[in-house]
């Protein structure tokens, strides 16, 4: 029976990050994954393949929209080669997880492959897909088996016309209509993707604005800029029902107004949340503590088994890759003896739509709620050179600060490559910093990131350039 320091079952963003890290600080690490490849949802079917198809399907329609304001013509047109653009991404994907699998022989990590199930709170059975077993001894265990996408009961998954995200990154030829269910993340990325391509989408979403979690204005601009690329977005709406008919499917949906109509399409994607991917763990057997479905952990991330640490997915907070990597990490640190550090309210949240939503800490709304009192400013992207160059000056952004002490308390972006700005936020959070800090600071010229400062500046009604 092989015998290791730390088994981590499961090899996403937080599962391999875990092993590494474990296996720099001198832990002998054994890595349990049930897929061929290594990466998880996100490396294979989630971020990755779903931000090649992003940056691929914007460059598409750019060149048939757009490419003319650079003095660029293309004559005959624009043709779409998706075959072309469905192997690029896989191409992207394999590239990277072939990439973890040579990580794992330079830090003399043992890849177990199989599904992995506790036989007690220091032995995992490991399944391979033939039905063969192993057994493993460690001295602690790290769960990090992730997540699933969740299924409606009346819509229920069948890979062709009622899909999850994961056959939505690879249809075979781009449907005349298509269906989102949910206007988070998930659903307006990938609903962005295909109606690039060409598809007719209708996005139902249940709440009154798309991106809920995010802050209002900032959810109301990006739906705007969203709805102008011809996504038609039907908020405060419910599904009934959906039923496959004659190669389409017909959903039936309910109005604010209790308003009932039936729309149909070649496509449905339901993308309404995930659910936490602990119920092949056997986790009765050890007698571990979850709550649904995600593993019950103190502030070290351990759960009611002393042996037994849980992170990403399978614990609370939200479901991202990011946080699942900065906990795995952690948990490596704190089972080596050290200590391990993550500021959960300053986890920043994208969306990779054009334009992009990227935010960080607290809205206006949760500062209302609490009682605190703040200040704010906003700042145009439309004034900014570089935002006009790359003809991308849709958007703002916004900093929110402690009325008395000018501490910032949330940053909020829709617009150009906000993804990457966001992270000038995170650093200056994470450190406590002031917007007269932000001000003080030299910003490159011509660059997206003056816009930071300029709102900074309007936090105090003093912004230059507008």
């Amino acid at each position: 029976m092989s015998s290791f320091d730390m088994v981590v079952i499961g090899a996403g963003p937080g599962g391999y990050v875990c092993a590494i890290r474990g296996a720099q600080l001198g832990l002998k690490v054994g890595l349990v994954e049930k897929e061929p490849r290594l990466g998880g949802t996100c490396l294979r079917v989630g971020c990755i393949p779903s931000k090649a198809l992003l940056e691929s399907s914007e460059l598409y329609y750019e060149a048939s929209n757009h490419f003319d304001v650079h003095g660029i013509g293309i004559n005959g047109g624009v043709e779409l080669k998706l075959n072309t653009m469905l192997e690029r991404k896989t191409k992207i994907v394999h590239e990277l997880t072939d990439g973890l699998q040579l990580l794992m022989k330079k830090n003399k990590i043992t890849v177990l492959q199989g599904t992995g199930s506790f036989l007690g709170p220091q032995k995992i059975l490991v399944t391979d897909a033939e039905g063969g077993t192993q057994e493993v001894e460690a001295k602690n265990i790290v769960v990090a088996t992730g997540s699933a996408p969740i299924e409606l009961p009346f819509a229920k998954f069948d890979g062709e016309y009622i899909v999850s995200s994961t056959e939505a990154l690879s249809f075979p030829e781009v449907p005349k209509k298509m269906i989102v269910i949910g206007a988070g993340a998930v659903g307006l990325e990938l609903g962005s993707v295909w109606s690039r391509l060409g598809a007719e989408v209708t996005v139902v979403e249940l709440l009154p604005r798309v991106t809920p979690f995010a802050d209002k204005q900032v959810s109301t601009a990006l739906q705007r800029a969203l709805t102008k690329q011809g996504l038609n977005i039907l908020l405060e709406t419910k599904m009934l029902d959906a039923n496959v008919k004659d190669g389409q499917v017909h959903i039936t949906v309910e109005d604010k107004n209790g308003e009932k109509s039936e729309i149909s399409a070649d496509k449905l994607l339901v993308s309404v949340g995930r659910r936490p991917y602990t119920g092949g763990l056997d986790a009765e057997k050890i007698g571990l503590k979850l709550e649904r479905g995600k593993v019950v952990i103190d502030d070290q991330f351990r759960s009611n088994v002393p042996s037994v640490y849980a992170i990403g997915d399978v614990v609370e907070g939200p479901m991202l890759a990011h946080k699942a990597e900065d906990e795995g990490a952690i948990v490596a640190e704190i089972i080596s003896g050290q200590v391990g550090h993550i500021n959960h309210d300053l986890i920043p949240n994208v969306v990779y739509t054009n334009p992009e939503l990227a935010m960080v800490g607290k809205t206006e709304q949760q500062l209302k709620e609490a009682g605190v009192k703040y200040k704010s400013g906003k700042f145009m992207f439309r004034p900014n050179g570089r935002a006009k160059a790359l003809n991308a000056a849709d958007g703002f952004i916004k900093i929110v600060a402690d009325k008395e002490t000018d501490k910032v308390l949330g940053v909020h972006i829709v617009g150009p490559r906000a993804s990457e700005l966001i992270a000038e936020a995170v650093v200056l959070m994470e450190f406590g910093a002031s917007t007269e800090d932000i001000v003080r600071t030299c910003h490159a010229h011509p660059t997206l990131s003056e816009v930071m400062r300029e709102a900074a500046m309007a936090v105090d009604k003093r912004a230059i350039h507008g």
